[in-house]
């Protein structure tokens, strides 16, 4: 199959389905005329990769991983758990900044707030 039915049957914009390609994603075979010609089997290909990059995982660390994940069950592959605990650490600490923030942001409201009480 071509990109273009690629993009249709995967929701995938044909941009970033070059990106995926670009980044060995992706493997299609290059025509006589230059096109890219995919298996059937890509469209799981890009749903698996759309899974990873939805869980907020780079196309570099799927690519550390995608083709045994693609061959056998996630738990399989010796790859995946510490490249999800890598994701989890930085997620921690994006929760713990944010709620810091979140506290700083309540703190000045009811700063500003108490002081407009103390002048009415």
């Amino acid at each position: 199959m071509r990109i273009g039915e690629l993009a249709d049957r995967t929701g995938v914009s044909i941009r970033s389905l070059r990106y995926y390609d670009k980044q060995g994603l992706l493997s299609p075979i290059r025509s006589d005329n230059g096109y890219r010609e995919y298996s059937p089997l890509a469209v799981e290909q890009v749903q698996t990769i759309q899974l990873y990059l939805n869980l907020g995982l780079s196309t570099e660390q799927i690519a550390g991983f995608l083709h045994c994940v693609l061959k056998n069950k996630e738990a399989f592959c010796a790859e995946v758990l510490p490249v999800y605990r890598q994701k989890l650490t930085e997620i921690e600490a994006q929760i713990h900044l944010l709620n810091n923030i979140k506290l700083n942001l309540e703190e000045r409201i009811q700063s500003i707030l108490d002081e407009r009480n103390d002048i009415q």
